[in-house]
C-alpha cells in the first residue's frame, strides 16, 4: 500500500471518529431521553456512508493515476484500433483492408496464454516474408544496406547471454535497453533503472558492435541471437515527430532549434512570407514529410544532420534486415506476445521481465494517422510511401491505400 492510500485511510478513521465521538456525547449528556434512538441510528449510518464513498473515490483516482502509458504517449481512441496480426496471418495477401480485420486467436490473448507453437508459427512466416522480399530485385534499393558503421552503431551487445539488440527508435526500444541492461547485472530490475541512464551510452554498460573488432563482429554476428523490433512506418514517423517536435521530452534542443528551422527554410511553402513567425509556429507535420519524400534533398540534409536521423530513417538503414540473418523480428502492434516470446528465445525468461505493457497501448490507431495526413496532399503521401515501401513491404505492413488513393 503507497502512502498516499495510507494518510487517506487515516483521515477517513478520523472522521469517523469525529461523528462517533459527537454521538457518544448525544448519549451521554443530559439530553439523552430527549433524543430518539432512530437519530442516533441514522447520524451513524450517515458518517458510514461518507466513509465509504470516500473510500471508493481514492480507490479511483489511484486507478486512473496508474494507467498512464510507460511508452510516452497516452493511448488514443483504443477502442477504433486493431492489432497487426491479421496482417501476419494474411502474408499472401499483404494489401488486405485494415479497416474489417477479421478477429485472430492470437489478438484476444496475453502473453501468458498465446500458443508458444503458433506464435512460433507466425515468427516463421514473418521470416519467410523477409526472405521473400530480399529477394525482390524491384526493391532491392529500398531493402539492402551494407553492413557499415552506421548500422553497427545501432546494434547493441550482451556477451554475457549471446544477444544482440538492434535499436529502431519510437518502437519501445528502451524497455529493450533496460532489459539489456539488467542481463548485464547491473540492476537487478528493470523498475529499477533511472530513465536518465538508458539512453546515456557512456554509462548504461551497453556496448555496441562497432566498438569490436571485424574478427569479433563477424564472430558475433554469425553466432549470437538477433533481434529487433518494427511498427507501422508511418505510424512510427508521427511518434518521431511528436516525440522530437513536439514535445522534446529528454530535452534535446538541437531537434527544435537546428534541425527543425533547416526544414522549414527547405519545404515550407510560404516560409518566405512567415520568416518572423517560424519561432512560434515551429516545424509542421507537412513540412517533416515533404522534406521526408524529397529524395536528393533530403540526402543532402541529413548529412548535416548526422545521427538525429536515426528516428526517422528506415528500419532497413538502420538493421540491414536483408544482409543480417535475425533470430526474431518482433512486431509492436503485437508486443504483448512477441516480449516473451523473444525472451523464451534468447533463454533469458527465469533472468528478467519485460515491463508491463498497458492493454492497447501499441496497437495500429488509423484514426490517428487519418488525423495526422488530413491535410497532407496525395502527391507528398505518394512520395512518402515511395520511400518507405520496402519497409511496408519487408514486414507485411499493407499500404496505405487510404491515404494514396
Amino acid at each position: 500500500m503507497d502512502n498516499g492510500t495510507e494518510c487517506a485511510e487515516k483521515d477517513y478513521l478520523l472522521l469517523l471518529s469525529s461523528c462517533l465521538c459527537r454521538y457518544r456525547r448525544y448519549f451521554d449528556g443530559p439530553q439523552v431521553m430527549q433524543i430518539t434512538m432512530r437519530h442516533h441510528w441514522l447520524l451513524v449510518g450517515a458518517c458510514g456512508w461518507v466513509l465509504l464513498i470516500l473510500v471508493f473515490a481514492n480507490k479511483f483516482i489511484n486507478f486512473n493515476a496508474r494507467t498512464t502509458d510507460d511508452y510516452g504517449e497516452k493511448t488514443e481512441m483504443q477502442s477504433l484500433t486493431q492489432p497487426v496480426v491479421k496482417t501476419i496471418k494474411s502474408l499472401p495477401a499483404p494489401k488486405s483492408d485494415r479497416r474489417a480485420p477479421k478477429s485472430s486467436n492470437l489478438s484476444s490473448v496475453g502473453p501468458s496464454m498465446a500458443n508458444p507453437t503458433e506464435w512460433n508459427t507466425v515468427e516463421t512466416r514473418r521470416r519467410e516474408l523477409l526472405s521473400a522480399v530480399c529477394k525482390n530485385d524491384s526493391l532491392k534499393n529500398l531493402t539492402h544496406t551494407s553492413i557499415n558503421k552506421f548500422v553497427l552503431d545501432r546494434i547493441f551487445v550482451c556477451d554475457k547471454h549471446k544477444i544482440l539488440f538492434c535499436q529502431t527508435p519510437k518502437v519501445g526500444n528502451t524497455q529493450w535497453k533496460k532489459v539489456l541492461i539488467v542481463l548485464n547485472g547491473e540492476f537487478s530490475t528493470v523498475e529499477e533503472i533511472p530513465e536518465n541512464l538508458v539512453h546515456d551510452h557512456e554509462k548504461n554498460g551497453l556496448p555496441r558492435l562497432s566498438s569490436l573488432t571485424e574478427k569479433e563482429i563477424t564472430k558475433r554476428l554469425a553466432t549470437y541471437f538477433k533481434f529487433f523490433i518494427v511498427r507501422d512506418p508511418f505510424e512510427r514517423l508521427i511518434s518521431a515527430f511528436k516525440d522530437k517536435f513536439v514535445k522534446n521530452p529528454r530535452f534535446e534542443p538541437w531537434y527544435k532549434h537546428d534541425i527543425a528551422p533547416a526544414i522549414i527554410r527547405k519545404y515550407r511553402k510560404s516560409h518566405r512570407d512567415n520568416d518572423d513567425n517560424q519561432a512560434t509556429t515551429g516545424l509542421r507535420f507537412e513540412d517533416f514529410i515533404r522534406y521526408l519524400g524529397d529524395e536528393p534533398g533530403r540526402l543532402r540534409m541529413d548529412r548535416q544532420f548526422g545521427e538525429h536521423v536515426i528516428h526517422w530513417v528506415t528500419y532497413a538503414e538502420l538493421c540491414a534486415p536483408c544482409d543480417i540473418t535475425y533470430s526474431v523480428v518482433g512486431h509492436h502492434e503485437t508486443l504483448e506476445r512477441d516480449a516473451p516470446y523473444i525472451l523464451k528465445a534468447a533463454g533469458i525468461e527465469r533472468l528478467v521481465s519485460y515491463p508491463t505493457i498497458p492493454p492497447g497501448i501499441t496497437r495500429y490507431n488509423r484514426t490517428k494517422v487519418e488525423r495526422y495526413f488530413s491535410g497532407i496532399s496525395k502527391r507528398d503521401v505518394r512520395r512518402l510511401y515511395g520511400r518507405y515501401q520496402g519497409d511496408f513491404s519487408l514486414f507485411g505492413y499493407p499500404s496505405p491505400d487510404f491515404l494514396l488513393n
